[in-house]
Formats: C-alpha cells, structure tokens, sequence
C-alpha cells in the first residue's frame, strides 16, 4: 500500500502561502533576465517570459545572440625541460593533513586541485568535511598578502627579523613577559618549536584558546579523574546515544569521525543484522544531529542542567536539587524513559553534552560513571589532542596586558580581535604591548592592529605534523611551492630564537627520526607515502566517579536560574552556535563555504535569528522581518528573522563565524558577529546568555535554496520503524504494492553489454552534512553564483540535499500521515526531518532526453545520460521536463564576469580549476555528469594495467567525500557489486518510478528505532 504520509519542505509549501502557489505556477522556478544576458546590464532586472517569447521568438535567437562572444586569447608555452614526476594529464598525489585529519591531495601539473581522505589512516580513514573539501580555494585566494608588512608597508624578511629581534631583546631586558597566542596547538614539531623558543626566552608563555571551546570538558575530567584532556568518544560501540546540545554529527570535536562511527550502527549492513543503535536528542535548535535522532526533545537552555539532574536522579536514586523542568511535560516523560533504557544498556550507552559549563560535564561524567561508560564507549587513556584550549589563561592574558606586563605577543592561527568575547577590551589591552606580530596570511582584524605580519603560507604550501589522537600522527608536507614571499610561523620563531636548525622542514624531519619514527619502525620516506604513523592504542581503563555533586548542583541550577528570564514574548533565551559552513568563521573567504546551503534551514551566505513558528506569533514577526538583538551587556546586532521548526519555544538562535570585516572579498561584511553574544564566568566561555527582541521595521530576504521547485505531495520520501522492519524487510518502502506503468518506448529496447553505472543511497546512513556537495563542486568546476543569484534561484549545485519536514502527532507520536491531518495539527516544534541527496537520475527513459531539440542530452551505452554543452542552444526544454528538477542553466559566464569578482572571477583563483572537466559558458545546461572524468580515468587504468575494471576502482566525487558512506556507486551488470547488491535490497525504491522514467539511483528506505514507548514521549 502507498503511503499517504505529507512532507514537505518550508513553511511557505505547508501553509500554501499566496507567494509559493505563484511561483509554483511558473514554468520554472527562476525568472527570466534576457536583457542582462545580452547587454551584461547588471543583476537586478527581470523579464517575463511571455515578453521574452514575444521578443525572441521562442528563445533561439537569443540564445544565439549570448553565444556571439569574443574567444579570450591564452597563450601556451611548453615545457622544455619537464619534471621527472610531472605528465600533463595525469595528476599526482600527495599525502598532508587538514586540521589533524589525513588527506590525500590531487595535484595536476603542479596544482593541488582536490582534498580526498587518506586511505592509510586505518580506522581514521573516514570522509571529509565541507571545509576540508573547499580549502583548496583558500590556495589561491587573491585576498592574501603577497609580501610581510613591518608598520603596515611591505617589507623583505631580513629587515622584519632584524626588527622583531631587537624588539624581542629589549622585552627579555626588561623582564617583561611575552606571550604566544594560538588556537589548539597538536602538532608535536610546532610544540617543539615553542618549546625552544621560550628556552631563548624564559619569560615566554603558550596560551592556547579556542573560539569553540572545549575547557569545560577538558576541566570537568580533570576534576573528576585527574585527568585534564579530551575524551576518545566511541560512539560505534553505543547501542544507546543520549546527547543534550552536542551537535556530534556537525560541529562538535569531531563530526566526520563520529560520523563514520555512528552510522555503522544504523546503516544498511548493520540493519542486515537486525541491529540499530537508539539515539534521543535534547536541545534548543535544531541541529544537524537533533534531524537525525531517532527521538528528539526541544528543551531551553536553563533546561538543559535541570534535564541532567533529573537524569542523574533517575538512574542513580539520588536526590540531587535543582531537577525541575516546569512545563515540558515531554522532557520529563523522555528522561524517565531514557533513564531506564541506559541502565538496561550499561557499557553500551553515551551521554554527551555540547555545555562548556564543568559542573554541566562533571555531572555528565558522574551519569556515564553510572552506567559503565568508561573503558567501554568513553577512552579517557587514548586522549583526542584536537582541543586543548585553556579560557581561563586566554582571559588572563588579558588582564596582564592591562597591567603593562606583557612585552612582545605572537599571534599564530588565532584572531581574538574578531572572535574574543568582548572585542574592544582585548584591543584596548594589545595597545598597551610593545611588540604584536601576527602570523596571518592576511590582513584580518586581528593582524590589522599588529606592527608586523609575518606572512604564513597555506597548509598546502607547509611543512608539518599533527597528532590528533594519543598514538596516531601525521604529515603536513607541501604539494606546491610557496606562491607568495610567506614564511611559516615556526620557521620565524627558530630564526628569531637562533635555533640550531633553522630549516623548518629539517626541523619536523629530525623531531620525527628521533622522537616518533623509531617507536614504530618506520622511516621517514615511509611517513611521506603512506602520510601516516599509528602506535599500539594504551590499554583503556574503566574510571569512577566519587565526588560530591551538591556543589556541582547548586552551580547548574544558578546558571539555569540566570538564564530562565524570558518572557516567551520579546525577552528570550539566546543560543550561539557553530553552523556547518562556517564553524569559527576562519575560512569566512571561502565563496564554496559561504553557498553551501546550511544543512538545516537551507540559507546560504547569511546567519539569521531562528525562532520558532509559535515564538514568532507570540513576538509578532513574519519572516525575514529583521529584529534588533540586545544582551545585557548592550551588545546588540540586526539580523532577519528565520522560522525554523523544531526550534525550542522561548528560545532563539544564532549562528557563530559571520560578520568579518577583514578577511577578503566573498567574506567582508557576510551577516553579523555573534561572538559578543558569549560570555566568560565560572572560568569558561558560555555560548547562552538572555536576550531582548525589537522590531527595526525592516526585512531582508534570506538566499535559500529549499523551497525552490515543489513535489506536489508526491511519494518521495519513504520511511519506517525498526520494529516493522525487523518484521518485513520491505516495510515502508512500497515495494508490495508497485504502480502500473506506462512505456513509450517499447519498440527501443537495448541491452547494455558493457557496463550499467548506477547509485544507491542509504537514507539511513545520509546525515545531510554537505561535504558532497562541496566535493562536487571542486571536482566539476561549478560557479560560485552569490547572494542575489541564489535569491533569485539560479545556484549552479548538481547535487542537492532536500531537506523534509513531517509531524509527529502530539496524541499518539505517530507521524501524521494525511493532508487533512495536517490542517489541525499545531505543534510545529514536534516534527521529523529526513535528509534526500537530490541529483541527476539518469533515467533509462530520461525525459530530457525526448525534448531536446539539437540532441544535446543523450544516453550513453553504459546508462548514462550525457550533455554535450557545445550542442546545446538553451531552451531549457530539458529542465521544463525533468521531474527531479536537477538541471541548471547558466544565466551568465560566472567564471568570467566582472559583476562576479568576489567570488571565483580573477585568473589567480580559476587555478584550482579541474582541467578534466569543461567550464561551462552562458546559455548552456548543466547538471550531474556521475563524474564521467573518473569514469573514463578508471577505464584507462585498468586497460593500462591491462585487467578488468574491480568494483570499487571508480568512486565518484561526492562518494569520496562521505563519512557516511552513504553514497555508493558502480556497475548494476556485476553481480556481485556492492551496489548491484543494494539495489536489489528489499528496502530499496525509486523516486517518482510510478512515470516509469527508470532512474539509475535507488534510494534505501529511512529506518527509526522508535516503538510506543518513545511515542508516549509526545503524547
């Protein structure tokens, strides 16, 4: 039977708004701008398309009239003497790291163009994030500085170290101190580094803090079992998550490594073996780890502690105070339920929490000691190493530097002047020291008030190593030579400390040969190949909790006490947070980062002030009204306001990384800086304080890309419990009752001999993170469009990653399933969410195919469908009549027009450039070609070695990228494939397979491990 289950996107398609029934009756999403194609008159006009017809005659003659361009003239000069490793096509690999995590760089002729994962990297051999894919455009970034600055002019080397050493022998003759500034330091060479530095100068001292930071763990373990660090968190050896506010899925610690760990509990090979990890999650926003709970809760921030008490209580029998949670009848039922399932689950349950509060996390601690949480789930002996900042020291410096105490500070990876929860009192404090020297690649804001810039070169131009984990490190080695005059920080402090060996890249090699190599018994050619050196993992201990937690209550519930002073109405609680694309906001410059739609609410190259849709009625704003945002402290900034269901009543949101000023072109002035909103008491930084809304009369419309196209309520997503999986392997996915169909094509029936490349997708594994997005993107060279263009609804993304929204029933918990249903329901805090990758089907009886007009889409012989640009005379016929709405028209030459100079249009930047894949011009469709490039690349090695092609040669782009693993890819006519396998799974469907257009990617049913009791959570 056919499910009748009603999702839907946005708000705007729930409630049929007058603004979404228009749009929808237009034959495509986008407008028409014919005069800005023909005379590149600017972005802002637009022509119907029945003026359009009536001008151009069904649109050839434009179309013919944009294509009459001037050929840009480039002229080649070969190699006379080529490199020994070099041939022209054929790309090189080279092993780095990216924020401690291995990669492998792709680089063609000469220019690293692709971050991939390391495949050497053992059990850290998961995907890549979004920002790990997109840092190769920060390679070829015009914004940066080409030379060092002394005194805000350019300078040579010589002179700048003459400088800083003279300034740093007048500091050490006074007596002052001197200070090294950075975010978390894990490369043991740069330690090393430091180390001998202050051994130069014994007044040096290493502050380590972090934008996002993580001391409250780090203090809260300390505390408990003596031991300040980072635990190793095993969320694959958990058969229950229980997570209050820890986005572990995103942004917290780790997300690409929980990731991989996490869905190998829910994934299509765990679900073969009638096994599912549960996972309830608590928080005020919808984060990217609350859409894929199982079971979610919203709850406030000042509910967040009491929730933990309560939890605490009801697993141990105590009767700590503080536990009240008011009026959320839902989390109280939740918690109880909880409480019960982690006792029948000990050694196999984690609790986690996104508070940096220690008595918050010391009280975690006590709740994971109860239920056998260490030595099992939580390895407190094999210690992460990507967080080890101290707030307490970085607010510390602060004061020292009041004081007149501090005579020289070195920046390095950090920018306290943007990110520093009060801004103004750091930079008055630096004003007062004698020497501040930044090592930047830029002038950012904190840089901008330093007498020298120390130009740093990229991570892809360095020398390197990191240690994320106890026993487990890696390289950083260049894959290009310097493009600027930079230098690397640690180069500069062993020169100005008159180090012994001066040469950095000596430097890491003898810290290796002496201190790590000889451990493992490797070498140092070994380390450059495989990028990577994993030591035997320390025997994990089982630790105890036994301290007394009345304190730590009374702390938790006078922290909830200052933050429950909302009136529900125009005085609420604030949440900042990290969102997928931008983090911290250090790679803000990065145009791929800024139009990666956030995983959640789809808005692209903006922050905004999430609230919820009975919040927004309470306070009187639609959205995008843009509402003044006021803390105690007077901070205050304007942003719009964004409907977001799910989003906790009484609260609101804001994102963390928007609102440079200094950091280059894509990047300056992108939203508003929520730093000020946090605050620093009780010895960390807090990301919750109170906050007072007021209407500025304004509207600002946010670039989103959801809503853009409508399935018409068709069944597009299908989904099921475990409980009736485990009983029908089909359930949910409507494989038992299949539609009749229709042929048009019955008289051109072929065999496909060769291959038949097609896709699955696991519904259950795909998270909706993105880094498949941005991975397809980089691979294929698609434009940067910007803010206006994606409002305008004209991204270029070939893949998408659709976002759904269904109820669940505030009686019974079900999900509603009919339209008529959904016209009484109310509670849009209570609702699921299910993440679609979206692209190209290539259908077998591919609809775009039959319309085209000059044969520009076609079908391969091995099940592809093909575009050919330079046939293609841009009807759109082909978008008109694709039923997945996958296709994109390239309105302008985004890669080489002016009015697009912020993004990618400059010759600097256009080297990171895929040089097998053809940059599209004006006029011409474009959509998901499976990556035909690696297609044809794994062909020719297989013929080159002279074999037949194995499963697993090809993998395309966004594949790579998954932590997941969610996406999968081969040949359906191989039997014994990993996707030929999937696809003929039971729980394996077609999207729209009732028009018989036969795509090429199956998609595997969405499975929750929910059952009656976790639905009387909603009753």
């Amino acid at each position: 039977m056919e499910s009748n289950k009603k999702y839907w996107k946005g708000l705007e398609e729930l409630k049929n708004t007058p603004d979404f029934v228009e749009n929808n009756k237009n034959e495509f999403a986008e407008p028409l701008p014919i005069e800005d194609v023909l005379s590149e008159a600017g972005l802002s006009t637009v022509t119907p398309r029945r003026d359009f017809l009536k001008a151009l005659g069904f649109g050839l003659g434009a179309v013919t009239l944009a294509a009459c361009q001037t050929t840009p003239v480039h002229k080649s000069i070969p190699y006379l003497i080529r490199p020994e490793e070099v041939v022209p096509g054929i790309p090189n690999y080279y092993v780095s790291t990216f924020k401690g995590q291995s990669v492998l760089v792709k680089t063609v002729v000469g220019r690293p163009i692709k971050i991939e994962v390391n495949p050497n990297a053992g059990i850290f051999s998961t995907g890549t994030d979004a920002q790990a894919q997109a840092s190769v455009l920060d390679l070829y970034d015009v914004s940066k500085l080409k030379a060092p600055l002394l005194k805000k002019a350019e300078t040579t080397w010589s002179k700048l170290d003459e400088f800083v050493k003279g300034e740093l022998n007048k500091a050490q003759a006074s007596g002052k101190k001197i200070r090294i500034v950075s975010s978390s330091l894990n490369s043991p060479s740069a330690k090393a580094v430091v180390t001998d530095f202050a051994a130069k100068y014994p007044t040096t001292k290493h502050v380590q803090y972090d934008a996002v930071s993580y001391t409250g763990i780090i203090k809260a373990n300390e505390n408990s079992f003596g031991k300040a660090v980072l635990p190793k968190y095993n969320f694959d050896k958990a058969d229950l998550i229980v997570s209050f506010a820890a986005d572990f899925l995103g942004t917290w610690i780790s997300g690409e490594e929980f990731t991989a760990q996490y869905v190998s509990n829910r994934n299509h090979k765990s679900l073969e073996k009638g096994k599912m990890s549960r996972h309830f999650q608590f928080e005020t926003g919808m984060s990217l780890t609350g859409t894929n709970a199982d079971t979610r809760i919203p709850i406030k921030l000042s509910e967040e502690g009491p929730a933990l008490i309560t939890l605490y209580n009801a697993i141990t029998g105590s009767n700590l105070a503080g536990g009240t949670l008011g009026n959320n009848t839902n989390a109280d039922k939740a918690l109880k339920l909880v409480a019960k399932e982690l006792l029948q689950n000990k050694g196999k349950s984690l609790v986690v929490s996104g508070s940096n509060d220690v008595s918050t996390q010391t009280l975690v601690n006590a709740i994971n000691s109860a239920i056998g949480s260490y030595g099992t789930t939580i390895d407190l002996d094999n210690a992460n190493k990507r967080y080890e900042g101290n707030d307490s020291e970085f607010a510390e410096l602060i004061n020292e530097m009041n004081r007149g105490e501090v005579a020289a500070v070195f920046f390095l990876n950090s920018n306290p002047v943007y990110d520093a929860t009060n801004s103004k009192a750091f930079t008055d404090a630096l004003a007062k020291v004698a020497l501040k020297v930044s090592f930047s690649d830029r002038v950012d804001e904190t840089s901008d008030n330093c007498d020298v810039i120390a130009i740093t070169p990229n991570y892809l131009e360095s020398w390197g190593d990191a240690n994320t984990y106890e026993g487990f490190y890696s390289i950083v080695q260049p894959t290009i030579n310097p493009v600027f005059n930079s230098r690397q920080a640690e180069q500069s402090l062993l020169i100005w400390s008159d180090g012994a060996v001066q040469d950095y890249y000596q430097y890491v090699r003898n810290n290796w040969e002496k201190n790590i190599l000889p451990t493992v018994g490797k070498t140092w050619n070994d380390v450059l190949q495989s990028g990577v050196v994993i030591a035997p993992a320390k025997s994990v201990g089982a630790y105890n909790f036994a301290l007394s937690l009345d304190a730590v209550a009374t702390s938790i519930a006078n922290s909830s006490k200052a933050l429950a002073k909302g009136n529900g109405k125009d005085t609420l609680e604030l949440h900042v947070y990290e969102s997928i694309p931008m983090r911290d906001g250090k790679h803000a410059n990065n145009a791929f980062l800024q139009e990666l739609p956030d995983p959640v609410s789809k808005v692209t190259w903006d922050n905004y002030l999430a609230i919820s849709p009975k919040q927004a009625e309470a306070s009187g704003y639609k959205e995008f009204d843009v509402v003044t945002i006021k803390d105690e402290k007077g901070t205050s900034i304007d942003l719009p306001v964004l409907i977001q269901p799910g989003q906790a009543m009484g609260t609101a949101s804001v994102a963390l990384g928007y609102g440079r000023t200094k950091v280059g072109k894509a990047g300056d002035n992108v939203g508003k800086n929520a730093f000020p909103f946090v605050s620093f008491n009780n010895g960390t930084l807090k990301y919750a304080t109170t906050v007072k809304l007021t209407g500025t009369g304004m509207t600002d419309e946010l670039a989103q890309t959801q809503t853009h196209y409508s399935f018409e309520g068709r069944n597009i997503i299908r989904e099921a419990s475990l409980k009736d999986y485990l009983k029908d392997p089909a359930a949910g996915s409507g494989n038992h009752h299949k539609h009749k169909v229709y042929d048009l094509w019955t008289t051109d029936k072929y065999e496909k001999l060769g291959n038949d490349w097609v896709m699955a997708i696991d519904l259950n594994a795909c998270t909706g993170c993105g880094s498949c997005i941005v991975a397809c993107n980089v691979e294929n060279n698609i434009p940067v469009v910007g803010k206006d263009e994606v409002r305008r609804r004209r991204e270029m993304h070939w893949l998408r990653i659709d976002r759904y929204y269904s109820f669940n029933d505030e009686k019974t918990g079900e999900n509603v399933t009919e339209e008529k249903e959904i016209a009484h329901m109310s509670n849009l805090d209570n609702v699921s969410v299910v993440h679609q990758p979206m692209l190209c089907q290539h259908c077998d009886h591919a609809p775009c195919e039959t319309v085209c007009p000059v044969l520009a889409t076609v079908h391969s012989s091995d099940g592809l469908n093909h575009m050919a640009y330079n046939r293609c005379v841009g009807t759109r016929y082909c978008a008109n009549n694709c039923p997945y709405k996958v296709r994109r028209f390239n309105w302008f030459n985004y890669w080489n027009d002016s009015r697009f100079d912020n993004y990618l249009n400059n010759e600097f930047t256009q080297l990171v450039l895929n040089p097998d894949v053809t940059t599209r011009s004006r006029g011409v469709m474009e959509k998901c070609s499976m990556c035909i490039q690696r297609i044809q690349a794994g062909k020719l090695t297989a013929k080159m070695e002279k074999r037949a092609l194995k499963d697993g040669d090809i993998k395309m782009a966004c594949q790579q990228a998954c932590s997941a693993n969610a996406i999968i890819f081969g040949d359906k006519n191989d039997p014994n494939s990993e996707v030929s396998k999937l696809l003929r799974s039971e729980r394996t469907y077609y999207v729209l397979e009732e028009i018989n257009v036969q795509p090429g990617i199956g998609y595997m049913t969405k499975i929750r491990n929910t059952d009656s009791e976790t639905k009387e959570v909603h009753a």
